[in-house]
């Protein structure tokens, strides 16, 4: 006679060490969710520091930087003249911020875009893209240019914004 208790025992201890592993790997990949969908905001706030950090250095940096070309040596200062001439350049620096957009815009804006033509009588001029995608920071700057008036030359300092998009991870 075959003892049928010891078979059943035995298939409940498997069926039970089978439940108990599968309540573990459910318990683990929701943990793993979890800290994955927390890894996607770190990524996204490591994004948004990074522009930020950029927005404030970028009017500072050589490309932008007034310098003393419009008198005494300012602070955040970009000079529009700079700007516009890379924007023709721009394609040398596109990876270079690893952002998606910069826009340097003149307070007041009424959104006259700046091309070749029109220059220095518009107030936005945007670089890298044509449109602002993904999410934007932005840091006020002064903006120099140099302006022909009735035959002189004139520095002319308006305050401006300088908008940085960077892309949020998906």
């Amino acid at each position: 006679m075959v003892n049928k208790s010891g078979q059943i025992k035995i298939q409940q201890m498997i069926f039970m060490i089978v439940a108990v592993f599968i309540l573990f790997v459910i318990i683990g990949l929701i943990a793993l969710s979890s800290k994955m969908s927390n890894l996607k905001k770190s990524a996204t706030e490591l994004e948004r520091e990074n522009a930020l950090s950029l927005v404030s250095k970028l009017a500072n940096s050589p490309e932008f930087y007034c310098g003393n070309s419009y008198g005494n040596q300012k602070s955040s200062c970009v000079d529009f003249d700079k700007a516009m001439a890379l924007k023709n350049k721009i394609e040398d620096y596109e990876k270079f911020w690893g952002v998606s957009n910069i826009e340097i815009r003149i307070i007041p804006n009424e959104n006259i875009l700046c091309t070749d033509d029109n220059y220095p009588n518009c107030d936005t001029l945007k670089l890298i893209s044509d449109e602002i995608t993904g999410n934007s920071v932005s840091n006020f700057v002064s903006v120099c240019y140099k302006e022909s008036n009735e035959g002189d030359i004139v520095n002319k300092c308006e305050i401006g914004q300088i908008i940085v998009s960077y892309e949020a991870v998906q």
